[in-house]
C-alpha cells in the first residue's frame, strides 16, 4: 500500500545501549530509523519521541500519552501507528491501547530482545515487521491493537511475553499469531478481529492490585490490600480460576466491603470457568460474587478493571462468569 505510518518511540531495549552502571534507553526514535534505510520501501514513515524509559517503569500516564499522541497523528493523516517499546510490559501497553484507542486505525507495538550495541540486534527487523503489518490492507481494514515481533503478528488481547531472552518471546498460547511474515509477505492464519475499544484513554483513578494464589496461600495479602484502601482486586488463581480456602474467605469479606474482585488464572493458556464447589473453588467464588477474567491474563484484567472502575457504575459487568 505505502501508507503514512507514524512511529511513537518510548525507549526500551530497542533504544538502549550498555553503560558501566547498566543498560539504559538513550537512542531516539529518529536514530532507530536511521539504521533502517529500507524502511521507506514499505511506507511513508514519520517518528515522534513520546517517552524515553525502560518499560519496567511504564505507568498509566505514559500509556495515555501513547494513545493520545496516536489519536493526534491519526487526525493529522496517519493511516497506522507503530510504537517502539520495551518488552517487559509491552503487552500491557498494547492491551491498554486495544481498550482505549477508538476508530479503525491500527496500532502495532514492537521492541527488541537485543540492544542495538549487541551482536545481531533484532530491533531493526522488528520495526520493519511492524511497519509492514501496519501498512497491510487486512490490518488497516480491521483496526485494533497488535504486537509485531520475530516476523509474527499477534492480537494485543491474546499475546504475552513467554521467555526472558529468546527472540521469539511473544506468544499467543490459544490462538497463535494472526499472521506470519516470510519472503512472500504476510500469511494470515485467521482474520484480524475488528477494533472494539470500550473506554476513553484516561488515567484510571482506581487502585487495583494483583494477588496470586498458590499452595498454602493465606488470606493476608487480600486483607492487607483492602486495609490499604484498594478500589479493586485481581486474583491470579490456579487452574480454571481457583484459590485456597483462606484466600476465598478473604475475598468474600472484600466483596462485602464493596471491593470488586476479578479472578484470572496463572496458566498461560485457556480461560477461567467456575467449576469447583469446594472452598476456594471457582463456583464457590462465583456464588460469592466475583467476576472472571476469561482468557485475559491477570495483568490485562487489572488494566481492564481499573478502566471499568473509572468509567462505569458496575465494573464487574465487564467480567461475566459465563
Amino acid at each position: 500500500m505505502n501508507s503514512n505510518v507514524h512511529i511513537l518511540s518510548t525507549g526500551g531495549t530497542i533504544a538502549s545501549t550498555g553503560k558501566d552502571d547498566g543498560a539504559k534507553p538513550d537512542k531516539q526514535g529518529s536514530e532507530l530509523l536511521a539504521d533502517i534505510p529500507e524502511i521507506d520501501d514499505y511506507a511513508s514513515v514519520s517518528v515522534e519521541q513520546v517517552a524515553q524509559i525502560p518499560s519496567f517503569t511504564m505507568d498509566f500516564e505514559t500509556m495515555v500519552t501513547i494513545v493520545r499522541r496516536a489519536e493526534a497523528a491519526i487526525s493529522a493523516g496517519a493511516d497506522a501507528i507503530v510504537v517502539t517499546h520495551g518488552t517487559d510490559t509491552l503487552e500491557e501497553s498494547a492491551f491498554f491501547a486495544d481498550q482505549t484507542l477508538g476508530g479503525d486505525t491500527p496500532i502495532v507495538f514492537t521492541g527488541a530482545q537485543r540492544r542495538p550495541d549487541e551482536i545481531s540486534p533484532d530491533g531493526p527487523a522488528n520495526i520493519v515487521t511492524a511497519v509492514r503489518a501496519a501498512d497491510h490492507d487486512a490490518v488497516q481494514a480491521a483496526g485494533g491493537s497488535y504486537v509485531a515481533f520475530d516476523e509474527q503478528l499477534h492480537e494485543a488481547r491474546s499475546v504475552t511475553k513467554a521467555h526472558t531472552s529468546r527472540l521469539d518471546t511473544f506468544r499467543s498460547p490459544d490462538s497463535g499469531p494472526v499472521a506470519s511474515l516470510d519472503h512472500g509477505g504476510f500469511r494470515f492464519h485467521y482474520s484480524p478481529p475488528e477494533a472494539n475499544a470500550l473506554f476513553d484513554p484516561v488515567v484510571p483513578d482506581a487502585a487495583v492490585r494483583i494477588v496470586p494464589s498458590y499452595a498454602d496461600c493465606p488470606r493476608d495479602p487480600v486483607d492487607e490490600a483492602v486495609d490499604a484502601g484498594v478500589d479493586g482486586l485481581v486474583i491470579e488463581g490456579t487452574g480454571l480460576g481457583n484459590t485456597t480456602a483462606a484466600l476465598s474467605d478473604a475475598i468474600a469479606d472484600a466483596l462485602d466491603a464493596g471491593v470488586p474482585v476479578v479472578v484470572a488464572s496463572r496458566c498461560l493458556g485457556g480461560a477461567t470457568a467456575p467449576v469447583y464447589g469446594n472452598p476456594g473453588g471457582g463456583e464457590t467464588l462465583r456464588q460469592q460474587g466475583v467476576g472472571f477474567a476469561g482468557d485475559l491474563s491477570a495483568q490485562k484484567a487489572r488494566i481492564k478493571l481499573a478502566l471499568a472502575l473509572t468509567a462505569t457504575a458496575d465494573p464487574l459487568e465487564q467480567f461475566p462468569a459465563e
